[in-house]
């Protein structure tokens, strides 16, 4: 994706920026005249450089704006100074030229540019040749900076993927469901949605693993999770909580509903054998506990995972190769098997 920059400034400002922001081709730029369009634009879309001119209204008040965004403060923004009286005060002194670029800097400014190119001026070839040169200097220093950034979100993004993930399975993990559980439970209370969450255990896994080892066990772990994401919809997502044992949360689904994705679940695992070799074919059975979630349940999901646990354990001391849902419509929740 190629770089952006947007210049907060009026046309006669553009018309004097060298050719190479311009006409550029190697990053797109955008130009807004308007403080408010401009805070706008960049909360939607983050462009990586903002050119600011400082004569424009509003333009020092976006540059400290920014930068008490956390997720904004990343922007290299650089001011171009071209107000007349600043222009003036400049030539009272080089002290007096440092105090008005630390003043800027400790606004929100990345960088301070006294723009020569002004009309009312007259200024030598070599001093406008030397001041397109410094903005393009400080354009690459935005440009680098906004690349690492890139390089470290890609970063950051790959290592929570590898911390959020199964690596035997492939499915979300434990600390995947803690993070999106309570994500998921706001989402349904704002708006005003049912949501429901299956526990599901691999009955009796212990004896395949001693029966034929762990490698095997792990791939029957492996081709149950590929046949339930196989039965599942793209909205809902699996967790491999622990072990055997696997978290299911269904968006905008209500008891009834949870236990037939749940029967559907059980039916599609103890009906066709899981085919390791020709020679090793393994039937596995798997029990589920459902609970929706009702109004008095805390916002992480701690109470709606753990009514779904009680019916799992009841399904496992109950026989196990069952549905047990938890009828959320009482407000002391009882049990009810479902038959497979």
């Amino acid at each position: 994706m190629n770089m952006s920059i947007l210049v907060l400034g009026k046309n006669n400002f553009i018309a004097t920026l060298p050719d190479q922001i311009r006409y550029a081709t190697a990053f797109s730029v955008e130009v807004i005249d308007n403080l408010n369009q401009a805070v706008s634009r960049i909360e939607i879309t983050p462009p990586d450089i903002i050119l600011v001119q400082a004569s424009l209204d509003g333009s020092m008040e976006l540059c400290s704006w920014l930068k008490d965004q956390a997720k904004l403060s990343w922007i290299y923004c650089i001011l171009f100074e071209d107000r007349p009286q600043q222009l003036i005060d400049r030539n009272k002194g080089w002290h007096r030229e440092l105090e008005m670029s630390a003043a800027a800097l400790k606004q929100g400014a990345d960088a301070y540019i006294w723009h020569l190119l002004d009309e009312k001026t007259d200024h030598s070839l070599a001093e406008l040749t030397a001041n397109h040169e410094l903005i393009l200097a400080q354009l690459t220093v935005g440009l680098r900076k906004a690349q690492k950034y890139r390089d470290l979100i890609r970063t950051n993004d790959m290592l929570s993927a590898i911390a959020l993930s199964d690596s035997l399975t492939e499915l979300n993990n434990r600390r995947a469901l803690e993070w999106d559980l309570p994500r998921q439970i706001k989402k349904a209370r704002s708006q005003k949605t049912s949501m429901s969450l299956i526990i599901l255990d691999v009955d009796h896994f212990k004896k395949v693993n001693d029966t034929h080892g762990h490698l095997v066990g792990d791939r029957i772990l492996q081709l149950l999770c590929k046949r339930l994401r196989h039965n599942l919809r793209c909205q809902d997502t699996a967790f491999r909580y622990g072990g055997e044992e696997f978290v299911i949360l269904l968006a905008s689904t209500n008891d009834e509903e949870a236990v037939v994705v749940a029967r559907r679940l059980n039916r599609v695992v103890r009906e066709e054998p899981f085919s390791l070799s020709n020679k090793l074919i393994i039937n596995i059975t798997i029990s589920l506990g459902t609970a929706c979630l009702q109004t008095e349940d805390d916002d992480q999901g701690v109470s709606l995972l753990h009514r779904a646990d009680q019916c799992l354990l009841q399904a496992k001391t109950t026989g196990r190769n069952r549905v047990i849902a938890s009828n959320y419509l009482c407000h002391v929740p009882h049990l009810k098997v479902v038959s497979s």
